[in-house]
């Protein structure tokens, strides 16, 4: 028997996308397709989305009043040609049409508004999940982070019809949708739910909160981040909560899309190769070194392809910067974010020209090009939930260095002397974000570098993992499977 998903979240691929989560939506429908789940994903109707329903979408739903604002639920269809999934979208231009972002205006600035727009999208969700299209009915509803978390209370508190079993996804447990308590009365909940088992968080109110204490099932995006989470320095407040509910927090390994993220056929690369051809890298990098001005050595050329920020240790890995090029290193680094940091990586170009080379902002180009040029991938994330870049990283024999934590404890094995001698060491892990732990690992990578044999073994042990989205669609179906089928 197929069941029926409806996926809720802000984001999702090729529509709309600002990180991570996007590319997780944006692959289960077809991914979990394989395993008789049919899944229909609800987005917001920001513009581009409502861009590729073409010119007289069909509306299958009207809410006159929608938290205030008139609304319609349109249907289209998420990706193209035969993998085509079903995707609906809330069309209410007084929450959605605007220009900027999804979160905020083009300056970067939250909307003042996000409450009344995730708020609206999560009653609209509950409704659809209830039942409120005739002949469309639902098995499970899978929440995705606090933009979507308040699906899961609408449905508890105010339900528009059956209340389905649920599953609620961190994708990041920093961002939580917290907000005054002021704003209650306009959520339209009855006043249990502003309890501390309900959407209450210290005298707010916080979306993902919601979500937490009314889905039937938690999971996040990686087994390593789901025991992380229990413990104040990554549960961000939430650990009290997530303790309480520890025998249904679980977690599931992003994957990647090997159409997509294949040196062997990817179009951005001068030569592509395989584990087997890892001799055509060269003519890549030899094109990485032109295109960010670095002079050729016998060193590694580290590359970093990240938000600049404290979470992804970037702080770190500026103050290590001198390091890696004084032992024989290069850095070629792609990202935007902290405007300090940005200058700081501006500043050590300056003092090391032809070594370190930066590109501020992203282009998704040239992130293929620097995982198919690149020797190793540098991730000293603080807390990092899954984490993608490293699994592009290994896809492309691009050796991942990365801190001990979350997802990236779980997806890259150390090259210590017994993984090394056993033949499935995939990168060089270290704990704890500080100057000397990363130093002394960009020290032990440019060391096994200078080592062909033992470095062609990181890269084709890497490049010969399966980080698709096989397992994980598996590892989802089941879980739902275990909420809806009875024994």
């Amino acid at each position: 028997m197929t069941l029926n998903v409806l996926s809720v979240a802000s984001e999702a691929v090729p529509l709309v996308k600002t990180g991570g989560l996007a590319d997780v939506v944006g692959a289960l429908p077809e991914a979990l397709a394989a395993h008789d789940v049919a899944m229909t994903t609800l987005l917001p109707g920001y513009p581009a989305v409502i861009a590729t329903l073409g010119k007289k979408p069909k509306a299958v739903h009207k809410w006159e009043s929608l938290l205030g604002e008139p609304a319609r639920l349109l249907a289209g269809k998420l990706g193209q040609g035969a993998a085509a999934q079903a995707l609906l979208v809330l069309d209410a231009p007084g929450l959605y049409a605007r220009e900027g972002g999804p979160y905020g205006d083009a300056t970067g600035r939250d909307w003042a508004d996000n409450w009344k727009r995730f708020a609206a999208f999560g009653r609209a969700a509950a409704d659809v999940a209830g039942g409120v299209v005739k002949g469309l009915s639902f098995d499970l509803v899978h929440a995705h982070d606090w933009q979507a978390g308040m699906t899961l209370a609408y449905q508890r508190f105010a339900p528009a019809g059956p209340q389905l079993p649920s599953v609620i996804t961190i994708h990041n447990m920093a961002f939580q949708g917290h907000y005054g308590a002021d704003l209650f009365p306009a959520l339209g909940l009855p006043p249990q739910a502003m309890a501390i088992d309900g959407i209450e968080y210290h005298g707010g109110i916080s979306f993902l909160k919601a979500g937490l204490a009314s889905a039937s099932r938690i999971t996040t995006v990686s087994p390593t981040y789901a025991r992380e989470i229990r413990e104040p320095g990554f549960g961000m407040g939430l650990e009290g909560l997530i303790r309480a509910r520890e025998s249904d927090v679980s977690g599931i390994v992003n994957g990647i899309d090997p159409a997509v993220w294949n040196p062997a056929s990817d179009p951005a690369l001068k030569a592509p190769y395989t584990a087997k051809a890892l001799g055509k890298r060269a003519a890549n990098a030899r094109a990485l070194e032109a295109e960010f001005g670095l002079e050729r050595g016998d060193g590694p050329v580290f590359i970093v392809i990240s938000r600049l920020t404290w979470q992804k240790g970037m702080d770190v890995l500026l103050e290590a910067a001198d390091h890696l090029v004084g032992i024989g290193g290069r850095l070629a680094l792609l990202g935007s974010g902290d405007a300090a940091l940005e200058s700081g990586f501006h500043a050590a170009a300056a003092r090391h020209p032809g070594r370190i080379g930066v590109r501020i902002g992203y282009d998704e180009a040239l992130s293929h090009r620097m995982l198919g040029g690149g020797d190793a991938i540098l991730v000293p994330s603080r807390f990092e939930p899954c984490g993608l870049t490293q699994l592009y990283g290994l896809a492309y024999g691009c050796v991942p260095v990365v801190s001990r934590t979350g997802g990236l404890a779980d997806t890259v094995i150390d090259a210590n002397l017994a993984a090394r001698q056993a033949g499935v060491a995939t990168g060089v892990q270290f704990d704890g974000v500080r100057y000397q732990t990363l130093a002394d690992a960009i020290t032990r990578t440019v060391h096994l570098f200078r080592d062909p044999a033992a470095w062609r073994s990181l890269q084709r042990a890497g490049m010969s993992a399966d980080f698709s989205w096989t397992g994980s669609g598996g590892a989802y179906a089941d879980l739902y499977k275990s909420l809806t089928v009875t024994p």
